[in-house]
């Protein structure tokens, strides 16, 4: 994994920071292991929802949070880009996007302790669900920022093919991490729900300042710094390359199509919480679930994905349209399994792990897609219309879902997955390029 042998070869990157790899392998390592478990246990898919729930805020906020997660998080990294390119070094973007977060964490544990569900003493829900909101809006930048800067860094200090293992390998750590959480959760499954929140609010935050520590002790050569441009020059450039780069157009076409995977989670989470009310114990199901479907499949999918990430990206497509269509179709299924929040756990740790490989295979085919000179921007530009397409996207799945319900929304999305997984089929192999 870290490439520390005899005969050391890598490609893409300086002789110096190849000297330097072994190192920075377990700095990206240990980094990732602490926002990837800061991820899952702030998440908008699950903890995030109950915490709402918890606090007696409205039932539209719950709408909302994965809408402010995602494109909050996608939307501002084209004026990133642009604004780190004169930075010789963008280790300290990175460090700065990550204690925000950390901040933000911090922020919503006070949230938590301090409000109450009954609105009698201590914050109101609806004061309390906005507070919560916007903590999220600026967590979200944060990991916008930190986002654009760690992929450029992953970019010029790991070589190609063994970018894909590392995020696989601290995809798998996370999720025994999260494992051990969410048994926990079963455990304290009627204690304070309040107050274990707030716990995993304040490890999250812990997380965080991991992944900001680590991002500082790498080791970084100074990059290139001209060509920078003002947020306006950057667009233009990015929507230039976009329509002249065919591999890197059809690329986002096939990431549009995937969202379904990232839009489909909640619903199905929805369907399993129904059955189980707001206990801590059905959370403690889906977060054990999720722990143990990203401790198995991210490593596999690591290591998949420096063969061939365009692979990568189509099987996990098809994998999730089928988990969509499994999760739409059980309404009509037998009553002990519809009936069962252990069903809709089942399907929804096969989902986590169709969504983890998508996740690993479209960050390592735009990293290997890019070159040196314009992987910022790729990457920018990528998470930028993404970041769109979620908001415009999460507003008319949630029209789609009051209308017609969760089943035949996730039917729909396993429709949208199946015609991402052929797109994905058709873009070129980067790997070996």
């Amino acid at each position: 994994m870290t490439g520390d042998e005899d005969s050391r070869m890598c490609k893409d990157i300086s002789e110096d920071a190849c000297h330097q790899q072994p190192g920075n392998v377990w700095r990206h390592l240990l980094a990732s292991l602490g926002t990837k478990l800061a991820d899952e246990l702030a998440s908008a898919r699950l903890v995030l929802p109950w915490l709402l729930g918890l606090i007696g805020a409205p039932v539209w906020m719950v709408g909302l949070l994965v809408p402010i997660r995602e494109a909050g998080a996608l939307l501002p990294q084209l004026v990133v880009a642009g604004f780190i390119r004169p930075l010789p070094r963008r280790k300290w973007v990175w460090v700065a996007g990550s204690v925000l977060q950390a901040l933000m964490a911090v922020s919503l544990v006070i949230i938590t302790l301090l409000s109450r569900g009954d609105g009698d003493s201590g914050l109101g829900g609806s004061l309390a669900g906005g507070l919560v909101l916007g903590c999220l809006v600026v967590l979200s930048l944060g990991r916008g920022v930190a986002s654009i800067a760690t992929k450029d860094v992953l970019g010029k200090t790991i070589a190609k093919q063994r970018r894909g293992r590392l995020m696989g390998w601290s995809g798998s750590l996370a999720g025994a991490m999260t494992l051990l959480a969410g048994g926990v959760l079963m455990l304290l499954g009627e204690q304070p729900g309040q107050q274990v929140l707030a716990t995993l609010m304040a490890i999250a935050a812990l997380g965080w300042s991991l992944n900001a520590f680590c991002a500082a002790l790498i080791k970084e050569d100074r990059g290139a710094t001209s060509g920078g441009a003002n947020a306006w020059d950057t667009v233009r450039q990015g929507f230039s390359q976009l329509r002249h780069d065919a591999a890197f157009r059809n690329f986002n076409l096939a990431r549009a199509l995937l969202l379904s995977s990232a839009l489909a989670l909640p619903y199905i989470a929805l369907l399993g919480q129904q059955q189980s009310g707001e206990s801590l114990g059905g959370l403690g199901v889906l977060v054990v679930v999720s722990g143990l479907a990203g401790m198995v499949a991210s490593p596999i999918w690591g290591k998949l994905a420096d063969t061939s990430s365009r692979r990568v990206m189509r099987n996990a497509g098809a994998g999730a349209a089928v988990c969509c269509a499994l999760a739409g179709s059980m309404v009509w299924w037998p009553g002990a399994l519809s009936d069962s929040v252990w069903s809709y756990a089942v399907v929804y740790g096969l989902l986590v792990i169709a969504h983890s490989g998508i996740r690993l295979g479209r960050k390592t085919y735009v990293v290997d897609l890019a070159s040196a000179d314009n992987r910022a921007l790729y990457v920018a530009l990528s998470n930028t219309l993404t970041g769109v397409l979620m908001l415009v996207l999460g507003l008319a799945i949630g029209g789609l879902a009051q209308w017609l319900g969760s089943e035949w929304l996730l039917l729909i999305l396993a429709g949208v997955a199946t015609a991402a997984a052929l797109c994905a089929q058709r873009l070129p192999e980067v790997e070996d390029d």
